[in-house]
């Protein structure tokens, strides 16, 4: 049997045989102060009645104190909640009572302060992970964080954050979305608040595209009635079909704030790409043949050569789509080639993640057998890391 609804009234009363006076103001009455006489009659019908309509007001209170400590977000909309009665201080003690109701409550209940435990927004993780497992793109570190901390901490932002990726396979563009998946949400990419779409294998055939529009449409808009903070992937962006990016306007588009709207839903678009990779790697390949450090690469030395590369492209349509003509997308991030000391580093992380020995000659014997461009300089992993987990596999005993 159901127990849910019955938890409300007993904790009411838990907290009524808790509060520290019937009246919840003056406390316990002190040696000599209102004490009963002996023999003193029973307090008049009208005096008990004051009394409970007291304590069943204090009661309330502490109740809606109660669910405003397990759920901030739900009082934001509830003035009558959140506003302190004239005069009506929680005591210390009462507090305490609080806290250990609050325990109580959620060892068998979840709480989160977002008030839905399907978000996490866990950027502390995502520092960390952008830090720690990330390697070689300190660009699309700082850009990533920066961009999705101020967009989902913006109180009423008025239009969905889009992120655009770009860079050669392998160099971590796949790697970071998951990333965030994992960090905003408390099932990463399995959220229903979360939805991957890979162009060639969810829009494989141009002739269907207005059924694709359609259901694209309708996934997008039951996702977001589903989840006030939602994420939507798109890899290999370069080949999705012009009439999909021209749905997706609607949603990328500004919108007018509606006034005494607490909560305004989030949205977040990642679209992944090769498109730019070329333009990205000759502009690294110049500054580092000069002299420039890779970790002093900056985006105004980068981004103008990729915006250009990305309009001007004839391979693709997302240059000539809507997203970039009407300056839909937010931030273009430029995933950077990867070295042969970022791929050492990517299969010391293959064999720690499965909790398995290394040597670093095997970190060097991993990383010589990837090739390596261009052809004079054998500078850049022309795969970036990936397929780096299956090579371990012939260095295990």
């Amino acid at each position: 049997m159901a127990r849910g609804p019955r938890r409300p009234l007993g904790l009411c009363l838990l907290m009524l045989l808790l509060l520290p006076g019937a009246s919840g103001h003056e406390g316990a009455a002190r040696p000599g102060e209102g004490a009963a006489k002996p023999g003193a009659a029973w307090p008049s019908l009208q005096g008990l009645k004051e009394r409970l309509k007291s304590a069943g007001a204090v009661s309330r209170r502490y109740w809606a104190l109660f669910i405003c400590q397990l759920r901030p977000k739900v009082c934001e909309d509830d003035e009558e909640a959140a506003a302190e009665p004239v005069g009506w201080n929680l005591p210390l003690l009462g507090q305490q009572y609080l806290d250990i109701l609050t325990v109580w409550y959620c060892s068998f209940q979840d709480c989160c302060d977002s008030g839905d435990c399907r978000i996490s927004n866990n950027f502390t993780g995502l520092k960390s992970d952008l830090s720690v497992r990330l390697h070689g793109q300190h660009l699309a570190r700082e850009l990533v964080l920066r961009a999705v901390r101020g967009y989902v901490e913006t109180r009423q932002p008025d239009k969905a954050l889009t992120l655009s990726f770009h860079g050669w396979s392998g160099t971590g563009k796949n790697f970071v979305a998951r990333m965030l998946a994992e960090n905003l949400y408390r099932d990463g990419l399995r959220s229903n608040c979360v939805q991957v779409f890979i162009a060639m294998f969810h829009f494989p055939h141009p002739k269907y595209v207005d059924m694709y529009k359609e259901q694209l449409t309708s996934q997008i808009q039951e996702t977001q009635q589903r989840c006030r903070q939602t994420l939507f992937i798109f890899d290999e962006a370069e080949k999705l079909h012009p009439g999909l990016l021209e749905a997706l306007e609607p949603h990328l588009e500004r919108r007018a704030p509606k006034a005494n709207r607490a909560k305004t839903p989030r949205t977040i678009f990642l679209f992944l790409s090769n498109l730019g990779g070329n333009i990205i790697n000759e502009v690294v390949l110049n500054l580092l043949k000069a002299g420039q450090a890779r970790e002093e690469i900056t985006m105004e030395h980068l981004e103008p050569h990729l915006q250009a590369e990305i309009v001007e492209s004839t391979d693709s349509g997302f240059g000539h789509s809507c997203l970039v003509k009407e300056n839909l997308i937010d931030f273009f991030v430029p995933f950077l080639p990867l070295e042969y000391r970022h791929v050492r580093l990517c299969a010391r992380d293959a064999f720690l993640s499965q909790e398995l020995p290394y040597t670093e000659e095997a970190l060097d014997e991993i990383a010589k057998m990837m090739s390596y461009v261009p052809k004079e300089e054998q500078l850049f992993s022309s795969q970036g890391c990936k397929s780096i987990s299956q090579r371990i596999n012939y260095f295990l005993p």
